[in-house]
């Protein structure tokens, strides 16, 4: 099994970009999924964003998430639970408007240093896009402007805590599936692991690594990409010690974007070419589809979005 592909952004400064971006390409084509280090955002702010976060867990969700277990006895559970998964979670949408000043039980500290992190994971994200392109021989800014609706991209954070389990190998932290979205930026525990993702029919640790972020692809940019890069399944395997921390954040399309294969990336000469294109569609559509499928292969998806193809309209993407 080849060695899970970490990259240092400094050496995209240097002699090394060329080989650096060989190495993002494949990470793309092949795996999906890799891992980001030098990335800029500095270690103290992600130092205090683990702090704050495991202690929001502790002050106001672990009591109720032990409710939830003993309400359901899955501390006892003999059969492999199917429907459920053992995560504690909220939300906090930041783009096109921001809900941080709604969630309750956020300490100020925490919102304050929370604005700050996403502000640094937005402006990565739009960086990792921009080498995407260039790797794809995309116009820069191309893949921004293929996310962006009437009002910009959606942009918003799934803030985990994955408890010691008793029983991991009945019941997932998190079913395996693929991300319907765009790009996801995690910054994950470094002490526990538990994300895997498959690779050639084999489940795959994803390192965790002290300050490095992790970056996965979303069935949008499978799409957009016409199938050169993929969304791949994964999961998160919960543990019998130690408490995982996880935060995804989540570049993707405006509700109203319309995706659909860049035209350079398609070399549709016959007809058996013209079938293998993916279909285009709004993503608030796919978003409706993918909400009862989640746990479920994507290739169906993607053949479902054919069906309603034919009532959208598309035009040019502007990136000047």
């Amino acid at each position: 099994m080849a060695t899970f592909p970490v990259i240092d952004m400094e050496k995209l400064n240097g002699e090394e970009r060329a080989n650096t971006m060989n190495i993002i390409q494949d990470a793309c084509e092949n795996w999906g999924f890799f891992e980001l280090v030098n990335h800029g955002i500095p270690h103290e702010m992600m130092d205090k964003v683990e702090k704050l976060t495991k202690e929001h867990y502790k002050k106001s969700m672990e009591q109720r998430f032990k409710e939830l277990v003993a309400s359901k006895a899955l501390e006892g559970v003999q059969s492999e639970i199917t429907d459920m998964d053992w995560e504690s979670t909220f939300f906090l949408r930041h783009l096109p408007t921001s809900n941080m000043s709604e969630i309750p039980d956020l300490e100020d500290s925490y919102r304050k240093i929370m604005k700050e992190f996403v502000l640094g994971l937005e402006k990565l994200a739009e960086e990792v896009l921009d080498l995407f392109c260039e790797n794809l021989g995309l116009e820069k800014g191309y893949l921004k402007k293929a996310l962006c609706g009437s009002n910009g991209p959606t942009f918003g954070t799934k803030v985990s805590n994955y408890p010691p389990c008793p029983k991991p190998d009945l019941i997932k932290g998190l079913r395996a599936h693929t991300d319907a979205g765009g790009l996801i930026l995690l910054f994950q525990d470094d002490k526990v692991s538990g994300l895997q993702l498959l690779k050639d029919g084999e489940w795959v640790d994803v390192p965790p690594m002290r300050h490095s972020i992790v970056i996965n692809l979303g069935d949008q940019l499978e799409v957009i990409t016409n199938g050169k890069y993929k969304s791949v399944m994964h999961r998160v395997i919960a543990q019998t010690d130690g408490a995982r921390m996880s935060i995804a954040s989540f570049y993707n399309p405006g509700s109203d974007a319309v995706i659909y294969p860049a035209p350079t990336l398609i070399q549709t000469e016959t007809e058996e070419e013209k079938n293998q294109v993916y279909p285009k569609f709004v993503f608030e559509d796919y978003m409706k589809l993918y909400a009862g499928v989640k746990f479920q292969a994507k290739e169906p998806r993607f053949e479902a979005m054919k069906t309603v193809q034919n009532n959208v309209g598309i035009s040019p993407i502007a990136t000047v």
